[in-house]
């Protein structure tokens, strides 16, 4: 295969790795052909360049700021994208070839780009769906049902789910509300793609740095937020966590990352004057992997209002390092059957705090922590690899 991956974000190796980095590097390593064009931040680079990363050709636009900004340089800047990625792409990939686009939503607004760009290199397109805009927003009370902005990103749903040819779903649960509040969609165009991940084998740890270092007691059981702060992750809840156990010695939390709504947190900690919770806005790679190995539960939160089936990412690093997760999250969202199943952890519903803060009192006294963990690692192995995700793709354009 030769693959256009455009990309809404892709870090630098020194900076860190997702899901998508490493799901082009598997590409690469089973001998494919990648080439990988990503709108770059305005903060991070001041021109556009192309250059090897990872083994393979990283073209890097600069566009401008997307993330952790207001709503409105966000919006500026995902109307910029497409327009200043046409140009990059032409100038920069022009003259090449390729069997297939891939390209993942949000933004929803690179339908255009993506169209124009299976003209150009004449090839199909991949969409790997990881968010369902413009619902989402209007669940967060963002956007109003109906409104002129509503309609306006509807169509832009609409046209990149015309767009592509292939809809990579991250579970069933996505799939069937793609199907059901879609009608006029060829169902053949759907299938399962989930997230998937390179399974580190470096997972046991018998010392404790990085507790060292922020002054974690060794004793404490330690939950362990890692990953964006904003709207969908229903800060406040988290809130009512570190101020409940203030006072409780044998809990922890540590929450690592940044988000819009992350100062809520700081708020919380500094007026309370709260010692058992620390916020740590970035870290590189190898340290926020130690200090997984460090804690001892894995959170994911998510706004109990959502009406789409949500499926976090982050709990494949919890899996991966054998870490037992506590999800906090709307009703709608497969993660709960995914828990059950994998028998990896525990799940409540975000609207029902008191259910919330009891489960984080038994988990930090439970003995079933490691073995939930286990259960956790096993089941990642077998289903979520990410060669599984290449094996898929390669099904269509090898």
């Amino acid at each position: 295969m030769k693959v256009l991956y455009i990309a809404t974000s892709f870090p630098e190796p020194d900076k860190g790795a997702t899901i998508y980095t490493d799901l082009a590097e598997a590409i690469h390593e089973s001998g494919h052909e990648i080439t990988v064009a990503v709108s770059e931040q305005a903060r991070n680079k001041k021109n556009t360049e192309m250059k090897k990363e990872r083994g393979f050709n990283v073209l890097r636009v600069v566009t401008g700021n997307y993330y952790d900004v207001g709503l409105i340089e966000k919006g500026i800047t995902t109307l910029k994208i497409p327009v200043l990625m046409k140009k990059g792409i032409s100038k920069y990939l022009g003259n090449k070839k390729f069997d297939v686009i891939l390209f993942e939503a949000p933004p929803v607004t690179n339908a255009g780009l993506v169209e124009w760009a299976k003209r150009k290199f004449n090839c199909q397109a991949y969409l790997m769906l990881k968010d369902i805009f413009p619902q989402n927003a209007v669940d967060l009370g963002i956007i109003k049902q109906n409104s002129l902005l509503y309609r306006y990103f509807m169509s832009k749903e609409k046209k990149l789910y015309r767009t592509a040819d292939f809809i990579g779903c991250m579970s069933e649960a996505n799939k069937n509300y793609i199907v059901k509040h879609n009608p006029w969609l060829d169902v053949k165009k759907l299938e399962l793609f989930p997230n998937t991940k390179r399974i580190t084998n470096d997972i046991e740890t018998h010392e404790f740095p990085m507790r060292e270092r922020y002054g974690i007691p060794r004793e404490a059981c330690v939950f362990l937020f890692g990953g964006n702060m904003g709207r969908p992750q229903y800060i406040e809840i988290l809130c009512e966590a570190v101020k409940e156990y203030k006072d409780e010695k044998e809990i922890y939390f540590l929450f690592v990352g940044r988000g819009t709504d992350r100062y809520k947190l700081e708020q919380a900690i500094k007026e309370n004057n709260i010692k058992n919770a620390l916020l740590i806005e970035n870290l590189p790679r190898h340290e926020y992997e130690q200090i997984t190995k460090e804690c001892n539960v894995g959170l994911i939160v998510l706004d109990p209002h959502f009406t789409i089936p949500n499926y976090p990412s982050r709990i494949l690093s919890y899996m991966e390092y054998a870490k037992p997760v506590l999800a906090v999250t709307d009703k709608v969202t497969d993660l709960k059957e995914l828990i059950e199943e994998s028998q990896c952890g525990e799940w409540v519903w975000s609207g029902d705090v008191d259910s919330f803060l009891r489960k984080i009192k038994e988990m930090s006294k439970s003995e079933e922590l490691v073995i939930q963990g286990n259960n956790g690692r096993k089941y990642i192995i077998n289903n979520f690899k990410v060669e599984q995700s290449v094996k898929i793709l390669e099904k269509h354009f090898k």
